[in-house]
């Protein structure tokens, strides 16, 4: 498991985020329920850094009497999440240290991946690579990938969002969770 980030709560020397949930006044005029910088877990001798932003845990989440806030606080305190959440999805930042290049690995979920910061390389396991830039999103539907920063001295920033998939076959064969040499990323729960 991650280590959480000390010092400024975060690893990298990009801009600290924050959270903004909404909810309803007795009125049901809109408010701010909760608003807070984003906390951060350092991974692979501190190359990587996740901050989960939000999670659901059911498709279409029930928002009445704040149900999907108590049970994202629920799914953070047990410490069980996963990369992928149960019959939900997960909101991520993920932070690259400069030259940083990931593990081949792949989750069982359609995730769209959106480059925030800097410049990261898309490499998947058939050998084709692809550089995005800010702003661009690929769209990985259960591939096995890896991610590279191609800067020596900037970090790189992406925002995922991650929802889980049916069981993917090809060919007959099953492809599910692999996480490859990231054995301390929290492994995803079957429910």
């Amino acid at each position: 498991m991650g280590s959480t980030v000390a010092d400024n709560g975060k690893l990298s020397d990009l801009p600290q985020q924050r959270r903004f949930v909404t909810a309803h006044n007795e009125e049901g005029k809109a408010v701010v329920h909760s608003h807070q910088d984003l906390e951060w877990r350092a991974y692979d001798a501190d190359q990587l850094a996740f901050s989960v932003v939000y999670t659901t845990s059911s498709t279409p989440p029930d928002l009445n009497g704040d149900k999907d806030i108590l049970i994202h606080q629920g799914v953070m305190e047990s410490g069980q999440l996963g990369l992928v959440n149960p019959n939900g999805s997960v909101l991520r930042y993920v932070d690259f240290k400069p030259g940083y290049r990931c593990g081949m690995h792949r989750t069982q979920s359609l995730d769209y991946g959106i480059v925030m910061e800097g410049h990261i390389q898309m490499v998947l396991d058939s050998g084709e690579t692809h550089d995005l830039k800010r702003g661009d999103i690929a769209i990985q539907r259960a591939t096995q990938h890896q991610w590279v920063n191609t800067s020596q001295t900037e970090w790189a920033r992406m925002l995922f969002v991650l929802q889980e998939c049916a069981p993917l076959y090809v060919g007959g064969q099953e492809f599910g969770e692999d996480l490859g040499k990231h054995s301390e990323l929290p492994a995803s729960r079957k429910e």
